[in-house]
């Protein structure tokens, strides 16, 4: 599954699934910008890529900013060329009873998690539809397939992902670009970590007994991203040990 000669963007991309999506798609030969609002994490990521051998380079901005999408896809587009791939992994997480979700918590959940994926696809797709060639892949969560207690907000900014996936795919099936997501389910990232769930011992009630790693989400964004995939579109890919079957 090359992907030589493609330019990607993967969202997030200084650490946990996008750093590990922007190694494995440099991995295939693409030309990865890791994008991270981070850019010192970015900048970590690009360079271990560079390091072995691929080609990567790190920019940073906020991809809820349509401003800044703006700024960040001309430098990209300047110094990689025309972007083939797009990875919208950059999001948030938080723990909030339902009731106690503010206006303000609920607008920056919507704006980081579903607003950027909604700047950098609308920014980014004219490039695909002038090559008539696009993949562009979703980062959801498993919490958007089977409802999670605390979590309303993010929930439902995910479940956004979904429904944008799903319409794009439709929007663009004639084009040569498909638009697909990929939900995780207690993957072993830094920021799962930090939450109050223990992701050990909840790994230990799942049918696979373990925890997911960053490169199993990557490994299904690749399959995705590749000439391989080109027929399938508006699709779920879960990658979750089980936890949740479709």
């Amino acid at each position: 599954m090359s992907l030589q000669g493609k330019v990607a963007v993967v969202t997030g991309g200084a650490r946990g699934i996008g750093q590990a999506v922007a190694a494995v798609l440099a991995a295939r030969g693409a030309s990865v910008a890791v994008w991270d609002l981070n850019l010192e994490g970015a900048e970590k990521t690009a360079t271990a890529i560079q390091e072995a051998g691929g080609t990567a380079i790190a920019v940073g901005g906020d991809a809820a900013d349509a401003t800044a999408v703006g700024e960040v896809a001309a430098r990209i587009r300047r110094e990689l060329g025309s972007v083939a791939i797009l990875v919208n992994n950059a999001g948030i997480t938080a723990y909030q009873p339902f009731a106690s979700i503010g206006e303000d918590a609920w607008d920056r959940m919507i704006g980081i998690n579903l607003k950027g994926p909604f700047l950098v696809t609308r920014e980014l797709v004219p490039d695909m539809l002038e090559a008539g060639w696009g993949r562009i892949v979703n980062i959801s969560s498993s919490s958007a397939q089977t409802g999670a207690p605390a979590m309303a907000h993010y929930a439902a900014s995910k479940g956004g992902v979904i429904g944008l996936t799903r319409a794009l795919a439709i929007e663009y099936a004639d084009k040569g670009i498909t638009v697909n997501h990929v939900p995780p389910g207690f993957i072993d990232t830094p920021l799962a970590r930090q939450g109050p769930v223990d992701i050990d011992a909840a790994a230990a009630h799942m049918p696979m007994k373990r925890a997911g790693q960053p490169e199993d989400v990557a490994y299904a964004v690749a399959y995705l991203a590749s000439e391989e995939a080109g027929y399938v579109t508006g699709q779920t890919l879960s990658t979750n040990g089980g936890r949740y079957l479709v």
